[in-house]
């Protein structure tokens, strides 16, 4: 990377950072060790630094010259609930927890940015790096902002990144409006009257109801979204309390809802319970749905995306794709977005071995190699939005 922003002992020290996070992982709001960490590298570089937002999050704040501009970057530290099956000496220790979606190299690539802004950085303005707990519960963002993330720390905009497997080394990927989905979780719980599987006209039976509610649910996407709308109603789960020769008196069915925008969400689940109610009444049962949402969509503002976009095609060797098309994975960082306007990129991986493999396989690995265009990326980009 000539012309690069980092340099080479700056990109050693956060491979080793990222890579000794990497061995010790911690999962949802219990990342105190990795929060400790950062915290405690940022003050030694005179970052002012606050901790235990949000539960366990971490917000250092550079200011530079008189300007009132302000504005946000943020990165996830927490890992996930896998065992890692790979065998490199930076393997997890922590048996069943691994950084299987890349937050380590996410913390340390905002790390590097940081200390390299910190020692060299001009610009005119407030930098609030925001290091978030338990994003892949969907959980750590809203629990930030009510911890008073945008008033104690001021921010005009916030900016997000994730690493993608398959997306080539030093390729960058947005666009503006809609990029991720929003996901919500469904239960519904059907009462019937259970009994020998060989009297059925004695009993009210929650199966048959049940069966023809994982049919009726199939024709929401179809029958009920508009045809340039997209969305996805899948069923999960289908327990029952029944046996080989007894008619269930419950059933429960679990799924996941997924789609793009709030108009979407309220009719997936205006349509899923009026099959529910039509279908539960035409079979002498009950039913109670439960409705939740676990993700917002995560929708960028147009303003932002072109500061990325421009950030993104200044680091040398990079490619931007400004158009890339929405993508199904949820992202905690859309919770963010409902405060305040920003930009989610998404950045190469790589497309070989253990960094092509997909996020959230237990073979996967962060690449090292991406730490150079991540760090870059985010002091350009601060010091563009934030210009003296």
């Amino acid at each position: 990377m000539s012309g690069s922003m980092i340099g080479a002992d700056r990109l050693e020290e956060l491979a080793a950072f990222r890579r000794a996070v990497h061995r010790t992982p911690e999962t949802g709001f219990a990342v105190d060790a990795t929060a400790g960490r950062i915290a405690e590298r940022l003050r030694a570089a005179g970052l002012t630094v606050t901790t235990g937002v949000g539960g366990s999050g971490v917000v250092a704040t550079l200011r530079r010259g008189q300007g009132m501009r302000a504005v946000g970057l943020r990165a996830d530290l927490d890992a996930l609930p896998i065992e890692e099956a790979n065998t490199f000496a930076h393997r997890s220790r922590v048996p069943g927890k691994f950084h299987g979606c890349g937050h380590d190299g996410h913390a340390a690539m905002l790390l590097g940015a940081a200390l390299q802004l910190a020692e060299q950085g001009e610009f005119d303005g407030t930098v609030q790096f925001v290091f978030q707990p338990d994003e892949e519960s969907g959980r750590g963002a809203q629990a930030m902002i009510e911890d008073g993330l945008f008033e104690r720390f001021p921010m005009d905009a916030i900016y997000g990144l994730h690493n993608l497997p398959m997306l080539p080394l030093g390729t960058f990927a947005t666009q503006a409006g809609a990029l991720t989905a929003f996901e919500e979780l469904f239960e519904i719980r059907l009462q019937g009257r259970g009994g020998h599987a060989s009297a059925p006209e004695r009993t009210a039976d929650p199966l048959m109801a049940a069966a023809q509610i994982v049919l009726g649910l199939q024709t929401i996407v179809s029958r009920a979204l508009p045809p340039g709308e997209h969305g996805v109603v899948s069923v999960t789960e289908f327990v029952t309390d029944g046996a080989r020769n007894v008619i269930p008196s419950t059933v429960t069915i679990r799924g996941d809802a997924r789609g793009y925008s709030d108009a979407v969400s309220d009719r997936v689940e205006r349509r899923m319970r009026e099959i529910v109610a039509g279908v539960a009444a035409a079979h002498g049962v009950t039913a109670e749905v439960r409705y939740a949402r676990e993700f917002e969509p995560l929708v960028n503002s147009e303003a932002e995306v072109r500061c990325a976009v421009a950030a993104a095609r200044a680091i040398p060797g990079s490619r931007v794709d400004e158009a890339c098309g929405k993508v199904g994975f949820s992202e905690d960082f859309a919770r963010f977005l409902r405060y305040r306007p920003g930009c989610f990129v998404l950045m190469g991986n790589g497309t070989q071995g253990h960094h092509g493999a997909p996020l959230h396989n237990p073979h996967y690995d962060f690449n090292d190699a991406a730490l150079a265009f991540g760090a870059e990326y985010w002091v350009r980009l601060a010091t563009q939005v934030l210009g003296s």
